[in-house]
């Protein structure tokens, strides 16, 4: 899986860096050493992730790769996990070919408490109860991370992008279907936007979604 977003290499702690956006442990379930591929503006290099604590990293720029490239310039940076393997939830009844569902809508799925709007998008998108699609996940409250999302994605059959969008806030174009994040205090919330609508396990369905909330967006392919 490959994480997308817009950043800077920065001079910082006599070193040269680009700042990791998103929390490594929660989203990638890597905790500790990170050997990544990183790729902009047509450089591409492998390195380890400099730790800067609670999950958040730095990519370290070498005085080659420096040369290359503009301190401060915004690029589109593409990191990827090396080595790591998401979670398999275990042997599957659905493929690609077979998936639990064809996506042609979304229903409304409400989380009871909170904690649980990830198990609940899982619902929507599979077509699934909430219960249904906790079973399918074995995760509880608050257990709902992207990695785990993807590995359920997966395992029903459903079709998504290779890479996840952090958008941090700026205005885009949604595909037909995602799955969204924002950030809400310390833990991140999840919602559906299909076909133009949001489908907020909270707030219930919403005709417009106020961009500078959203982290980023995983794409379903529909």
């Amino acid at each position: 899986m490959k994480y997308e977003f817009e950043g800077t290499v920065e001079f910082r702690e006599n070193e040269n860096a680009i700042s990791v956006p998103f929390n490594v442990w929660e989203v990638c379930e890597k905790v500790g050493d990170a050997p990544v591929r990183v790729c902009f503006d047509d450089v591409c290099f492998i390195c380890d992730l400099l730790p800067k604590g609670q999950g958040y990293y730095d990519i370290p720029v070498s005085q080659d790769t420096l040369s290359k490239v503009e301190l401060g310039k915004k690029y589109l940076i593409s990191i990827e996990i090396v080595g790591n393997v998401m979670g398999r939830i275990g042997d599957s009844p659905y493929s690609v070919e077979h998936p639990i569902r064809k996506i042609d809508g979304v229903e409304l799925v409400t989380q009871p408490w909170d904690g649980l709007c990830g198990q609940s998008c899982i619902a929507m998108i599979a077509g699934t109860t909430l219960d249904e699609a906790c079973d399918i996940m074995k995760c509880r409250e608050w257990q709902a991370n992207m990695s785990k999302m993807i590995a359920t994605l997966e395992y029903l059959g459903i079709r998504h992008a290779d890479k996840i969008v952090y958008t941090l806030g700026k205005s885009v174009e949604l595909p037909k279907c995602t799955i969204i994040m924002e950030r809400m205090g310390r833990y991140s919330h999840y919602l559906v936007g299909y076909d133009g609508k949001y489908y907020d396990p909270n707030l219930g369905v919403i005709k417009e979604f106020d961009m500078a909330k959203m982290v980023g967006y995983l794409e379903i392919v529909v």
